[in-house]
C-alpha cells in the first residue's frame, strides 16, 4: 500500500485501465471506457439503443450522444442503472428527449433512517476521498476512472429518475427491442446493485461488484457496512454464467471464458480470504489492531494487477469487517468507557513534556517515520499544546503519506486533510 513510487504506479494503472476507447464486444455491444468516470455499455436493439449506465455528467453524456448518433443512427430509448451511485447515472439527462424507460432496482436493505442528518459530514469526507478540490497533479486519478466531470468543470449531474423500479423482485427476465436479458439483484458494493445477463451474446454486465483493482469493501468517506459475504456470493453467482465477456462499471472489460473464471475466481477468493481470516482473528479475541497486522493476502493473490490497492485497501477492509460484526467495543474492559481523547492526550503530553513530544515529532518526520510523526502531532493538537507547530508537522506528515500510498482514495484524503491544516 505504501511505496516510494506510488504516484507512478497510479499513473500506470490509469493508463492501463481506463484510457478513452470504445471497446467492441460483438456486433451489437460496445463499451465506452474513459468517456466518463464510469463506463457506459451500449446495446444495439432492432430500432433503438439500450444503455447500461449513462456516464457521470451531462456534458460528457452529450458528447457520447453525438458519437452514438453518428455511429448507430438509432435513438436511445432505454437506460438500465446497475446501481444508484451518481457517477453511473449523472449523465442520463442528456438522453431525455428520446428515452422511454429507465430501469433500476430498489435496495435490498434500506438506508438507515435519518441518514440525511449527517449529509454535511458525509459530503465533507466525500470531497476529501475523491479529491474534488485537488489539482490534477495532486489527484492524478480517482482510482477506477478519470476524474468526475463535476470536479473538473466538465458538466454537472443531470439525473433521470427510474420509470421502472423493481422493489420486490430479485430476478427479472425482459426482452427489450429484440434483446433478451436477465436483470438480477446482486448485493455487493451497494444494496441496489444488479448484474445484467445477455444470453444470446453470452455477455454479463456486472456493475461495480467487480472492477480491476482492490474494491471499496469500505469507503473511507463513510457508509453503512457493506456485506462482504453477500458480495462474495454475488461474484460466485456471476461466475456461474458461461460468459464470453465480463463488462464492469469501471475499468476494462474482461474477454474470454477462461480468463473471466480466473479473474473472478481470484477476485472473490482474495476478498473471501480477508473476510474469513478477519473473523478467525476476532474469534480468537484479537484486537482490531492485532487483526489488521495478522491478516495477509495469500501469496497467490499478492501480485495480481486486478487486485492492486489503487482504490480500496485490504487493511481498511479488515477494520470494516471488525466493526461490522462486533461493533465499536473491542472486548478490552479498559476501553469500555474511555476518557475523552483530549483528556487522555493532555495527560500523555504532560507526562512526556510538550517540548519533548514536539521535538520527537519533528525528528520522526525527518527520519521518514511519517505515521508516528502525525500521531504525535495529533496528541499535541488534542492537548491544546503547540498547536500551530503541531498542525504544521501533521500537515507535512500527511502530505508525505499521500505521496506514498497507492490507493487514490487514500492519497486524496491525506492531501486534502493536509491542505485544510495549512
Amino acid at each position: 500500500m505504501f511505496t516510494e513510487n506510488a504516484a507512478q504506479m497510479l499513473k500506470d494503472h490509469a493508463a492501463a485501465s481506463y484510457t478513452r476507447q470504445a471497446v467492441k464486444i460483438n456486433h451489437r455491444i460496445t463499451v465506452y471506457v474513459g468517456y466518463g468516470h464510469s463506463n457506459c455499455t451500449v446495446i444495439e436493439g432492432e430500432t433503438s439503443l439500450i444503455l447500461v449506465d449513462a456516464l457521470d455528467s451531462d456534458e460528457r453524456a452529450s458528447r457520447l450522444l453525438t458519437e452514438l448518433k453518428e455511429t448507430f443512427h438509432k435513438p436511445v430509448k432505454t437506460i438500465i442503472y446497475t446501481h444508484g451511485h451518481p457517477d453511473h447515472r449523472g449523465g442520463s439527462g442528456a438522453f431525455r428527449d428520446t428515452v422511454e424507460e429507465v430501469i433500476a432496482f430498489a435496495p435490498r436493505r434500506p438506508v438507515l433512517k435519518y441518514t440525511q442528518k449527517i449529509n454535511d459530514i458525509l459530503m465533507k469526507r466525500t470531497v476529501r476521498q475523491f479529491g474534488y478540490k485537488l489539482t490534477e497533479e495532486e489527484c492524478i486519478t480517482q482510482g477506477i476512472g478519470i476524474r468526475e466531470g463535476h470536479a473538473v468543470g466538465d458538466g454537472k449531474y443531470d439525473f433521470l429518475a427510474p420509470t421502472t423500479l423493481y422493489t420486490a423482485e430479485d430476478r427479472v427476465e425482459r426482452s427489450i427491442d429484440g434483446v433478451k436479458m436477465e436483470l438480477v439483484s446482486a448485493v455487493g458494493e451497494t444494496d441496489d446493485q444488479i448484474y445484467i445477463w445477455l444470453p444470446d451474446d453470452e455477455v454479463i454486465c456486472c456493475g461495480d461488484n467487480y472492477y480491476g483493482c482492490w474494491p471499496n469493501l469500505y469507503a473511507i468517506r463513510g457508509s453503512q457496512y457493506r456485506d462482504i459475504g453477500a458480495w462474495v456470493d454475488s461474484l460466485k453467482e456471476i461466475m456461474s454464467y458461461p460468459s464470453k465477456a465480463l463488462v464492469p462499471g469501471h475499468t476494462m472489460p474482461v474477454l474470454g471464458k477462461e480468463r473471466i473464471q480466473e479473474i473472478l475466481g481470484n477476485f472473490s477468493g482474495a476478498i473471501e480470504s480477508v473476510l474469513l481470516q478477519t473473523l478467525d482473528c476476532m474469534n480468537q479475541g484479537m484486537t482490531e489492531s492485532e487483526t489488521v497486522e495478522a491478516v495477509k493476502l495469500p501469496e497467490q493473490y499478492q501480485n495480481l494487477s486486478y487486485l492492486g490497492e489503487f482504490y480500496g485497501t485490504a487493511d481498511w477492509s479488515v477494520r470494516s469487517i471488525y466493526h461490522g460484526y462486533l461493533g465499536w467495543f473491542d472486548g478490552n474492559a479498559a476501553n469500555l468507557n474511555p476518557l475523552p481523547d483530549s483528556v487522555f492526550a493532555a495527560e500523555l503530553v504532560r507526562l512526556s513534556g510538550a517540548e519533548k513530544m514536539q521535538k520527537e515529532a519533528e525528528e520522526k518526520l525527518a527520519l521518514g517515520e511519517y505515521q508516528m510523526a502525525v500521531q504525535l502531532a495529533e496528541l499535541l493538537i488534542q492537548a491544546g499544546e503547540s498547536r500551530e507547530k503541531a498542525r504544521e508537522i501533521k500537515a507535512k506528515g500527511l502530505l508525505k503519506l499521500g505521496e506514498r500510498i497507492t490507493s487514490a482514495n487514500g492519497r486524496h484524503y491525506y492531501i486534502a486533510a493536509a491542505k485544510e491544516l495549512l
